[in-house]
């Protein structure tokens, strides 16, 4: 267990790492410096949000998900909100922002049996893994790092992406 941790810490250094170098380029939340450094205050991030998504935002940091390469996304989810199970195909890092995100795998929706995790916290979801994910009581920001192509599939499309609970 704790090679494993040690482990998937030094990958999250070096995928840092990784940011660091090759996040010059692409964007859409400021521009780099003459020596590329790129710097984004929290008053630069720019939110997103659809409609059918339940009030959940995004904002890109960095990179193109539809591109190969890697992307920083962040990801707001009002109170309430969780997404439905679901995959990705790439091993995605999450780090906890802020508020207390509620996280749940397998391919059944049970948000009674998900666990908290606080600003600060990280978790990998493993590429063609089931899980779920949100806010219970209070707002939630999230950032993402994974290298895309990205894509998600849902286990219930006709459920909707994103479920309201109580």
């Amino acid at each position: 267990m704790r090679a494993t941790i040690v482990r998937t810490v030094k990958w999250v250094l070096v995928l840092s790492g990784l940011v660091s170098v090759f996040a010059v380029r692409g964007s859409t939340q400021g521009q780099p410096d003459a020596q590329g450094f790129l710097r984004v205050s929290p008053e630069q991030v720019k939110w997103t949000t659809n409609p059918k998504e339940l009030g959940v935002q995004r904002a890109v940091i960095q990179g193109d998900q539809s591109k190969p390469g890697i992307y920083v996304v962040r990801i707001k989810f009002p109170r309430g909100v969780m997404s439905r199970p679901h995959i990705h195909k790439e091993d995605r890092h999450a780090i906890v922002i802020q508020g207390t995100w509620y996280t749940g795998t397998g391919k059944d929706f049970a948000p009674e049996k998900t666990v908290g995790l606080k600003p600060g916290s990280y978790m990998l979801h493993p590429g063609g893994e089931p899980h779920f994910d949100g806010a219970k009581d209070e707002e939630v920001i999230l950032q993402l790092i994974g290298y895309g192509p990205t894509s998600t599939t849902y286990f219930k499309p006709e459920d909707g992406e994103f479920g309201r609970i109580k």
